[in-house]
């Protein structure tokens, strides 16, 4: 099923499937994407078809339903931050995920706690525009139409520019005849690469954007918004051919077709009702203060994300947000701190806790080959590009799979993002070559592999460098 919505015909049938999915129904669209953590994609499926309940109970008890937040607990690369992308691709919700090591408390230097929602309602926005832009697409596309057409063809009240040798300033036909004869050779192309003149919005990023800076933004403060009208938006003439031409003024048209004040009330309430915040590295803030010494970068963090998670107003560039029914994944290792060792407060914002399994070899084998975006079928796309046809037999994976546990337990065990390294190590001499391969059959198979892998996975030394 499609991911993001568009349009408004598509986006109301999409949002009656969307709330009719069962979580059953739910978890198997996560399948597609993520291999095993079954736990982990039942809650979230949960948590999912909660939100859709409450957005079907009266208001006044609608108000009172929070939603339930989860914490994430597992090792990097097992599918955490994958199953929270995949859900808010699902519900077409908006998404960031943010380290929380990223900020420190409020009066030191570091990122602001705030920043997190500025940034979900900036995603918002994004969202609703595109939205906004595909229903009137087809109308601005008409429009763009006839300017090019008063280009070729100009009148009196024309206020765009032609090559005065055009051969049709001194067609002597009909007008009308000719717009339509000019019509049909647009439409089919032919004239795609004759220069036109065009006005169009500067879209250059003007000096007030640099003088106001990321710290007033973290304030909520916009110079734009404050000083909109003292540095107005240019107009600039540009020399184009017609293919490209018509992308620059169906953005404009697009711009002026659609009401942005509408747009920012949706996405506010989009960012509201449904957003997602992923919290990753949130086990690198847990700590307490201890002694004449409080660590700012830990328990500061964590009272400062405290009001955001419970719910609290929010000033943005676009107004106030509300926190409360945003739903917030929090994740962690916790190798060496635990759960617990976050304050009373935080931990009880967090009811449901899932831990992630570590991966198998099968698990591994399955995450190369199954998902819709696997890896083997990513490098499959990218060389059948230049014709070759690159296949992997089952030994081959098999041998990857057991190399890719090998130096997770031996080194740094970084999950299923090791493949990413061995398959790049491994495919190198290929992806280099490319379509200056003679043979265009490429078969992998586990002497391959260990040809191309075996002396880095002996040599200790080289391991902890190379992968």
């Amino acid at each position: 099923m499609p991911i993001y919505l568009s349009g408004e015909t598509q986006k109301n049938s999409l949002q009656i499937k969307l709330d009719e999915l069962t979580p059953r129904e739910i978890v198997a669209e996560l399948d597609k994407y993520v291999v095993g953590q079954n736990n982990a994609k039942r809650a979230v499926a949960v948590a999912l078809r909660n939100r859709i309940r409450r957005q079907k109970l009266p208001p006044e008890i609608a108000r009172d339903v929070l939603p339930k937040n989860i914490l994430m607990i597992g090792s990097t690369g097992v599918g955490k931050t994958e199953i929270a992308r995949r859900l808010a691709r699902l519900a077409n919700s908006p998404f960031i995920k943010i380290e929380a090591s990223k900020f420190t408390e409020v009066g030191y230097v570091g990122r602001d706690v705030e920043s997190m929602v500025r940034e979900l309602t900036e995603v918002a926005i994004d969202m609703t525009k595109q939205a906004s832009f595909e229903e009137v697409r087809l109308q601005a596309e008409n429009n763009v139409e006839e300017k090019i057409l008063d280009i070729l063809l100009p009148n009196s009240s024309s206020t765009y520019s032609f090559d005065k040798t055009d051969d049709f300033a001194s067609d002597e036909k009909p007008v009308n005849r000719t717009r339509e004869k000019l019509r049909e050779q647009l439409r089919g192309g032919d004239l795609n690469d004759r220069l036109i003149e065009i006005e169009t919005q500067d879209r250059s990023t003007p000096m007030i954007d640099f003088v106001g800076g990321q710290g007033m933004e973290e304030m909520g403060v916009n110079f734009r918004d404050m000083f909109g009208n003292m540095f107005p938006q240019k107009s600039v003439r540009r020399k184009m051919k017609i293919s490209e031409a018509r992308a620059y003024l169906i953005r404009d048209e697009q711009e002026s077709l659609i009401d942005m004040e509408q747009i920012t009330r949706s996405a506010i309430e989009k960012t509201e009702s449904s957003g997602i915040i992923f919290l990753d590295e949130i086990d690198k803030i847990a700590g307490r203060e201890s002694g004449g010494n409080p660590d700012v970068s830990r328990e500061g963090v964590q009272r400062d994300l405290l009001p955001i998670v419970e719910g609290t107003n929010v000033n943005t560039r676009y107004g106030m947000v509300n926190t409360e029914h945003i739903l917030f994944i929090a994740a962690g290792a916790f190798h060496v701190s635990k759960p617990s060792d976050l304050i009373p407060e935080l931990q009880g914002r967090f009811p449901i806790r899932v831990e992630l399994e570590p991966l198998t070899i099968n698990d591994l084998k399955r995450i190369l080959t199954q998902p819709k975006n696997s890896l083997i079928k990513q490098y499959q796309a990218l060389l059948k590009t230049e014709d070759i046809a690159l296949n992997f037999t089952e030994d081959a994976i098999e041998a990857i799979a057991q190399m890719t546990e090998e130096i997770n337990k031996n080194t740094e065990n970084i999950g299923a993002r090791r493949l990413h390294t061995l398959l790049e190590k491994l495919l190198e001499e290929i992806s280099f070559l490319g379509g200056e391969l003679e043979e265009k059959d490429q078969t992998i198979d586990a002497e391959y592999v260990q040809t191309k892998l075996g002396g880095l996975i002996q040599d200790q030394n080289l391991r902890q460098y190379v992968l």
